[in-house]
């Protein structure tokens, strides 16, 4: 993608992994529009951030669980730059067992309007201008939750309404990689234990034993957690460095998903 005079739309950038992005891209020129609803008191921090990058940006407060408001925030985009080119489709809402407890209907209802129903709805209002963009990306966050559900040692930090919503996910970024193509590729980003997301700089890892938390890393290849930074890498690589690359799903856990099985040594056969 030639990244000149490109407009992004990050949801969830007013810290961790959308902040990361946002910061990114204004920094490769490219301008943004940062959309956050909660953590009010991270805002100075990112207009401080932002004030010594010289790119023109927005921040917009939507609560994108109403939807009704979901059009309004993509029109302010066009007003303000007049144009969409990559939406980070970076929302999400995961009740942790370890800091929830039992699951109660609200909290799923609120996963799934999340995770799952907001991404759909900006999805559908950023299309036009996406098409419109004739060389455009969406880029979905996700997470390793939707395929490994409650299990093993994220059973402490995975449920089952955020695993759903998850596994979700994938379903819509097949569809609309269909819907947007040839002009709007459509990508996935599956994402691990992140030091923003379900790692380190979370409540809910505060809570876990260090048993828990030593599970978790020898559950992982390579050994640690992720960085916000390896998130940033792995969305500017679809952004900037694969342009036949649609539909598909970066699964950036570190190996956890592999972790749990060892390769046993080769028997000596009977031939």
């Amino acid at each position: 993608m030639k990244t000149e005079n490109k407009v992004a739309l990050v949801l969830g950038s007013i810290k961790g992994i959308g902040k990361g992005i946002g910061l990114f891209l204004a920094k490769k020129g490219i301008r943004v529009v940062l959309n956050y609803f909660d953590w009010e008191e991270s805002l100075d921090e990112l207009k401080k951030d932002l004030e010594i990058i010289s790119t023109p940006y927005s921040i917009v407060k939507t609560n994108l669980l109403e939807t009704d408001k979901i059009q309004d925030l993509i029109k302010t985009v066009i007003n303000d730059f007049g144009r969409l080119d990559i939406l980070i489709n970076n929302i999400e809402r995961g009740g942790w067992p370890v800091v929830h407890g039992p699951y109660t209907c609200d909290q799923w209802d609120l996963e799934m309007a999340t995770t799952l129903r907001a991404k759909q709805w900006v999805f559908e209002s950023s299309l036009p201008y996406l098409k419109a963009s004739g060389d455009a990306i969406v880029i979905n966050i996700s997470s390793i939750a939707g395929i490994v559900g409650r299990s093993g040692p994220l059973s402490y930090i995975f449920n089952e309404g955020y695993s759903a919503a998850n596994r979700g996910i994938s379903l819509l970024t097949e569809t609309w990689a269909r819907r947007g193509a040839p002009e709007v590729r459509v990508n996935e980003i599956m994402l691990g234990i992140i030091e923003s997301r379900h790692g380190e700089n979370t409540r809910g890892w505060g809570l876990l034993t260090d048993a828990q938390k030593q599970d978790i890393i020898n559950h992982i290849l390579i050994g640690r957690t992720g960085t916000i930074d390896d998130v940033v890498k792995a969305a500017w690589f679809l952004i900037n460095d694969a342009p036949f690359m649609s539909g598909s799903v970066i699964r950036l856990d570190g190996g956890y998903i592999l972790g749990g099985e060892k390769v046993a040594p080769m028997p000596k056969g009977v031939l």
